[in-house]
């Protein structure tokens, strides 16, 4: 089973030390993810997103399925993360346009047009209270975006923001799945499991047709990626986060369906020859 797709489910549950086999044959450690946080100094989501953006990477799992990281990844990453407080300054997000216009120097509305029109990308989300979506983004990504786009922060609008503002265009979900799918291809290099990804954002109907295998269906299902950390577990707040998991306008559609054949066609080949994973 993958510890990809777990990763960001355990990754703060946990603080046992346990051992673990390095490649040198020594005992390696291995911690659980709340010490782990400790120890780089972040909390537990701050730890979770460092987990979610690749910074820190997870290590074997145990026996009971929790994510464990061994002591070497948490020393590398503390020997790159540079000056105290620098790798929390690379996790740190702001909620909502109107910490995020602060931020970059703007008013709320502008920021909001900013992020609607495809200029930012959210790093994540939550559902509030009145089921509404409050985008996350990340806090250096503002700051760097405002250094490098200064003439975006003033003026009228440009053209094509104007046309997608008079379309009702909001790309703020497109954006961020795509993020979203982007950074949990990067964590594995099985096909499976990089088809079980695409296949995760596909809408029902169109998966059917991508896959009308049941047994390949099955196999997608159980590699899949489970909801993202801070994923709501209300019901009516988890129905409203479950429709910025699931790819709308029909060009993205096509997009993640197109790269689920090619992503499949590679793991029937893996399967034909190894006979592993999935079926033949």
């Amino acid at each position: 089973m993958t510890q990809m797709g777990t990763a960001l489910r355990d990754d703060v549950t946990g603080g046992d030390v346990v051992g673990g086999a390095a490649a040198d044959g020594a005992a390696d450690v291995l911690v659980g993810g709340v010490q782990a946080a400790g120890e780089l100094g972040l909390s537990r989501s701050e730890f979770a997103r460092a987990v979610q953006l690749g910074i820190v990477r997870a290590g074997p799992r145990t026996l009971t399925g929790a994510v464990r990281y061994a002591r070497a990844e948490l020393d590398r990453v503390r020997s790159v993360a540079g000056p105290q407080g620098a790798l929390r300054e690379r996790v740190e997000t702001v909620a909502g346009a109107q910490a995020a216009a602060e931020v970059v120097g703007v008013g709320p509305s502008r920021f909001t047009r900013l992020a609607r029109c495809g200029h930012v990308t959210p790093v994540g989300y939550r559902i509030n209270r009145y089921r509404a979506v409050v985008w996350l983004y990340l806090t250096a990504e503002l700051r760097s975006f405002a250094a490098r786009e200064p003439g975006m922060l003033r003026g009228i609008a440009p053209p094509a923001d104007r046309e997608l503002m008079a379309a009702k265009a909001d790309l703020r979900a497109r954006k961020w799945r795509g993020r979203h799918v982007g950074l949990l291809l990067r964590r594995t290099a099985d096909p499976w499991e990089r088809a079980a990804v695409l296949a995760s954002v596909l809408p029902e109907g169109e998966l059917l047709e991508a896959v009308p295998d049941p047994a390949e269906r099955i196999v997608l299902a159980a590699l899949g990626p489970p909801p993202p950390y801070g994923h709501p577990q209300v019901p009516e707040a988890a129905a409203v986060a479950a429709g910025l998991l699931t790819a709308g306008p029909p060009d993205e559609i096509h997009w993640y369906r197109t790269s689920l054949d090619f992503a499949l066609a590679g793991a029937r080949g893996q399967s034909k020859s190894t006979g592993e994973r999935g079926p033949t």
